[in-house]
């Protein structure tokens, strides 16, 4: 007879892609910002393509560097609340581990929130390089963790549409 493996056992087999997921998005973050800040002066800014640049630059703020002037305890808010946003995505990664977009969405959500906390801590500002434009007009730039957040925030929007158009 086979021995089941217990409920604990499960639940992290269960946890393993989302996580495995989260971490390949703070691998490529930490890597791609370790390349620009190695390969780059701050505010230094190349070309890519006519619309594309990468650019080095620093923001203690949260998103469109909304509070970057704060003084500095902006810092400490915004990787708790990383840190917080974290642990509520791997309950709800535990709770519905079975629901594809959900958890690859929230999967992509905590790993960028972790790329930008570990920036927090380990520099006190979050490293952008991806700078977008149109003419003299710059989209803010972000990182891929910004970019990874993004796109689990579009996938939860679908997955919810789907949801709802499957209840009527």
């Amino acid at each position: 007879m086979a021995k089941s493996r217990p409920l604990q056992s499960r639940a992290s087999g269960a946890l393993a892609p989302w996580l495995g997921i989260a971490v390949v998005v703070i691998l490529c973050d930490q890597l791609t910002k370790i390349a620009i800040a190695r390969l780059f002066s701050y505010g230094e800014s190349r070309a890519v393509t006519s619309f594309f640049n990468l650019v080095l630059v620093y923001n203690k703020g949260a998103a469109f560097s909304f509070l970057a002037a704060a003084g500095g305890w902006q810092r400490w808010a915004f990787t708790a609340l990383g840190v917080a946003a974290a642990l509520v995505i791997s309950y709800l990664l535990k709770r519905h581990a079975g629901q594809r977009m959900f958890c690859t969405a929230l999967a992509l959500i905590l790993g960028g929130a972790l790329g930008n906390v570990l920036d927090r801590l380990m520099y006190g500002h979050v490293i952008d390089f991806l700078d977008f434009h149109v003419g003299g007009w710059h989209w803010p730039a972000f990182n891929v963790a910004d970019s990874a957040i993004t796109i689990g925030a579009v996938l939860l929007v679908i997955d919810e549409l789907r949801r709802v158009r499957g209840a009527r």
